[in-house]
């Protein structure tokens, strides 16, 4: 059987990287093929919880593949269906708002386009302080959508953070599986919710 192509999309919720960088080795033992996608911020914004360079240099030697980080490179994803599925992890508020309104201005908007174009699935592990406030209506426009499909979520820190959701990571290989039959993982989570579904 053809090995499934995963395109692996990272925008700059740099706290969340570390899990994103667990959950692309996981795959990779999996035995999915990787195309890696980093937004123009991802490859290039140092922060306390990393350097850019480092993070880059991670993604390529898990995956054994260069990193797509421009609008030009990741234009041809859906015409020469270079990846079955795209999952976008993690996935910023700002990136959820942008595929809500329709905006592609950075290389993992436009790898999201390019490949819902031509009807295949694509996966968001959202990570946004944000998504109960003002991105909460970009959450139900997105879960409204064909073929969008979102790694199950809950809140990190009801007390500090009352807003903030984040994806359960451990979760993307069963969301990923599911969404490849077109299936929805019950997406929100409650307090104490089993991980079987």
């Amino acid at each position: 059987m053809k090995k499934i192509t995963v395109g692996f999309a990272m925008c700059g919720s740099y706290c969340t990287f570390s899990k994103a960088l667990d959950s692309l080795r996981q795959l990779k033992e999996l035995d999915y093929d990787i195309l890696p996608i980093m937004s123009e911020n991802a490859v290039s914004v140092d922060t306390r919880f990393g350097k850019a360079a480092d993070f880059v240099k991670q993604v390529e030697e898990i995956t054994g593949n260069k990193v797509i980080c421009t609008i030009k490179d990741a234009e041809p994803i859906g015409p020469k269906e270079l990846c079955d599925i795209i999952l976008i992890a993690p996935c910023t508020g700002n990136t959820l708002a942008k595929l809500a309104a329709g905006i592609t201005d950075t290389s993992v908007t436009m790898a999201a386009k390019s490949h819902l174009r031509i009807l295949r699935p694509v996966v968001i592990a959202l990570a946004s302080n944000d998504a109960l406030g003002a991105g909460a209506k970009n959450i139900g426009n997105m879960l409204n959508r064909k073929n969008i499909y979102f790694v199950p979520l809950g809140q990190d820190d009801h007390v500090k953070k009352p807003n903030s959701l984040v994806a359960d990571f451990s979760l993307i290989p069963q969301t990923l599986e599911f969404a490849l039959k077109g299936k929805q993982l019950q997406p929100v989570l409650s307090a104490g919710s089993s991980k079987k579904q």
